[in-house]
């Protein structure tokens, strides 16, 4: 199914985020903080601090941006304590230029935040 998404262009980016997951059945919610690196309107690369285990799906927070329990898919782990997900749902625009805005990646230096709406 996502192999036949269209691929949107990720973007250099680094915000401070947070993984929330079930572990144990359904008993206990645990968290695990990661930056996001990259970013798209259809999925992300993180970095993570250790090596964990993480399950197939959570949710992913960003909390200076106030983007809270976006669906996630995990797709690849790589060496470097990086992953690669998915999102359930494509982030909008607006959702984006916020956490772009929030960014510390010299990119987004001159980024201001659109109050209109």
């Amino acid at each position: 199914m996502y192999d036949r998404e269209v691929r949107f262009r990720m973007e250099d980016t680094m915000n401070a985020a947070r993984i929330e997951f079930t572990e144990k059945g359904v008993m206990h919610m645990a968290s695990r903080r990661c930056d996001i690196i990259r970013i798209s309107q259809s999925g992300a690369i993180l970095a993570i601090l250790t090596q964990y285990n993480l399950p197939q799906q959570f949710y992913l927070d960003i909390p200076d941006a106030r983007i809270t329990k976006v669906g996630c898919m995990l797709m690849k782990v790589f060496a470097n304590n990086t992953i690669e997900v998915r999102f359930l749902r494509l982030m909008t625009e607006k959702e984006l230029n916020k956490i772009f805005v929030y960014s510390t990646h010299p990119a987004h230096r001159d980024r201001v935040l659109d109050i209109r709406g």
